[in-house]
């Protein structure tokens, strides 16, 4: 059985690879990785929030998370009765530089209930409304058909398979296999491959790998090919993203 704890407003650090087992939260919680990579793990999936990124929890999602790169790490609660966006499942959302800069402030000083705090709250809630949803998640195929497939492609992202292949190799016919990626996990084969290669690649970033070397290792043809949907993906190149979360050599920015 899962632990229930209130959500706290809170900034901590976790180290590479710590993890907080699976809990639920009687409030609401948005959850920003202010360096490192948070993932957070639900029934229905994984999300992954970068530092342009924050995490919209709602009161009541059994979750866990796990931290990849040392992970600066800032929580927000809110009461259940309170949610700005009307969100009643985990969301990633956008976050601007101002948006960035008032979480950071909002949980500087959790113990703090002065007016110019709560104010700095009003502004935070108006704009988490106005921050874009990013649909960055790994969804949890239910049926085993499509649960090997995935486990499949996800262990090796560098290997260039087609669906024909996999239907090969996992015995599903490719028709089939290409509807049970559109209904069990509401996206294509190609899409769903890009999201788990990015999550790979946010993993490799966050604990100092090359640029090249992550494009590469993660099945991209080129680097330039790999800047290009990390980009797209994140608002910003995986070097300015390796030297945010701190990590090693980015020689392709």
């Amino acid at each position: 059985m899962s632990n229930i704890r209130q959500a706290p407003t809170a900034a901590r650090h976790l180290a590479p690879g710590e993890r907080i087992d699976a809990h639920r939260h009687d409030d609401h919680q948005i959850v920003h990785a202010g360096s490192g990579v948070l993932a957070v793990t639900t029934d229905a999936g994984t999300w992954f929030a970068p530092g342009t990124r924050a995490l919209w929890i709602p009161a009541g999602t059994v979750h866990a998370h796990r931290a990849h790169g040392t992970l600066d790490l800032h929580l927000v609660g809110l009461p259940a009765h309170d949610n700005p966006l009307g969100l009643t499942t985990p969301t990633v959302l956008a976050v601007s530089p101002l948006l960035r800069e008032l979480i950071r402030a909002y949980t500087r000083d959790p113990a703090d209930d002065g007016p110019e705090r709560a104010r700095l709250l009003d502004v935070l809630r108006d704009q988490l409304r106005a921050s874009p949803q990013r649909p960055l998640l790994l969804p949890t195929p239910a049926d085993p058909r499509l649960a090997a497939v995935c486990d499949l492609v996800h262990a090796h992202p560098a290997d260039p398979y087609t669906l024909a292949q996999l239907a090969a190799a996992t015995g599903v016919g490719e028709r089939t296999l290409s509807r049970l990626f559109r209904t069990g996990l509401g996206m294509s084969f190609p899409q769903w491959r890009t999201q788990s290669r990015l999550y790979h690649a946010l993993r490799m970033l966050a604990d100092g790998e090359p640029v090249t070397a992550v494009a590469h290792r993660c099945g991209w043809a080129s680097a330039s090919a790999f800047v290009d949907v990390f980009r797209r993906a994140f608002g910003i190149t995986p070097g300015q993203y390796a030297r945010g979360a701190g990590g090693g050599s980015s020689e392709v920015k």
